[in-house]
């Protein structure tokens, strides 16, 4: 312990107020607390000093008593120097505790240290789960129910959660008395932390089940059927509620959420609710027009008109014919992108008759075969 006088320890006159002395304290209790400082042999004695300082400058006798004699005036028995068990009632200095906690720890109420924090030794509502489910393009345009395979967390059959053995039950914990908090007291800070001897729950077992360990929550495989209704997309989220996993002591199980990916199709793309089909045709029918069959999603095919002089890249719509919009009414529509198909071969009357053409067209062509360059 440093051989400073007291009020230079705490940075106040010797004609300081009782207030000047207490505010003083609590600036350098905060900065120089062990449990702010871990493993800081400096900051620990500062705090361990200014603690001596406090004890003795908060007592109107041995503030006296050291004024007149210095340190050796002070009864050794009465000053008690930082974890010697000297303190009993700090609230003159913080008041309520909630105040100096959020002072010290920065704010930061929650977690497993302060008022209210560490795990509920009650009911708790169990886990959610994600299931992600792929889902081809004809089931998410007409609905289809899926079988689907989900691990879980379930209440112990063998223990009805309680994690003891048959013919035993747990016992309240002694530590916390049950509570499943314990309260860690360090000069004037008292601190409500998680009881490390049952872990929140109030309760330990002495004779776990073997099943679940003590856990009282099993895993196992559950088959749940879902409904896919017609228009998910990629990212559609159904929620199927109860079907997470079991609460903890006797909570309700939480929810399953199954996310839905749209598997790659080899005919349609998607947009959207509409539906997009690539259809090539002949030459001589975007010339002449005519009818094609069109596939639909659905598995039935389609008749579609081709007009004369038709064009390739030439979008058709098909009202109606797309996806269904996801909770509501209607649909999207197809669009169907016409691709002319120019000959590579042509036969000799093909080509004939091409030549013809192009003669009552007014063209001159039929250089044809591959260029030739000529160099000098």
């Amino acid at each position: 312990m440093s051989d400073r006088g007291y009020y230079e320890v705490l940075g106040v006159s010797k004609g300081a107020s009782d207030d000047e002395i207490k505010s003083a304290y609590r600036k350098l209790a905060i900065k120089y607390h062990p449990d702010k400082n871990k493993g800081d042999k400096e900051a620990e004695e500062k705090f361990k000093e200014a603690t001596e300082a406090y004890e003795v400058l908060r007592d109107a006798q041995k503030r006296a008593a050291y004024d007149q004699f210095g340190k050796a005036g002070v009864n050794a028995g009465a000053g008690g120097g930082y974890g010697q068990g000297a303190y009993t009632d700090f609230s003159d200095i913080f008041g309520d505790f909630g105040d100096i906690f959020s002072e010290f720890f920065g704010g930061a109420g929650g977690g497993g240290g302060g008022r209210g924090g560490g795990r509920r030794s009650g009911p708790q509502r169990g886990s959610d789960l994600r299931y992600n489910l792929e889902v081809s393009l004809e089931d998410a345009a007409l609905g289809k129910e899926y079988k689907i395979e989900i691990p879980r967390l379930e209440t112990c059959v063998d223990c009805s959660g309680s994690g003891a053995s048959k013919g035993s039950s747990p016992t309240v914990c002694p530590d916390c008395s049950g509570t499943g908090q314990v309260r860690r007291t360090q000069g004037f800070f008292s601190v409500t932390t998680t009881c490390p001897r049952c872990k929140g729950k109030g309760k330990v077992i002495s004779n776990p089940c073997k099943t679940c360990k003590g856990e009282g929550l099993t895993e196992k495989r559950r088959t749940i059927h879902i409904k896919i209704p017609a228009g998910v997309e990629s990212g559609s989220r159904l929620k199927v509620s109860g079907e997470g996993e079991s609460g903890p002591n006797g909570g309700p199980s939480g929810d399953l959420y199954v996310v839905t990916h749209i598997k790659k199709h080899p005919t349609f793309e998607r947009q959207g609710n509409d539906l997009i089909v690539q259809k090539t045709i002949s030459l001589s029918m975007a010339c002449l027009g005519g009818e094609i069959e069109v596939p639909s999603i659905d598995g039935k095919t389609i008749q579609l008109k081709i007009p004369e002089g038709t064009e390739s890249g030439q979008i058709f719509r098909l009202k109606g014919h797309g996806i269904p919009y996801l909770g509501s009414y209607g649909k999207g529509d197809q669009h169907v992108i016409i691709k002319v198909e120019i000959p590579k071969k042509l036969s000799k009357k093909q080509k004939e008759l091409m030549e013809e053409f192009a003669r009552e067209s007014g063209e001159k062509v039929g250089s044809g075969g591959k260029s030739k360059l000529f160099f000098r």
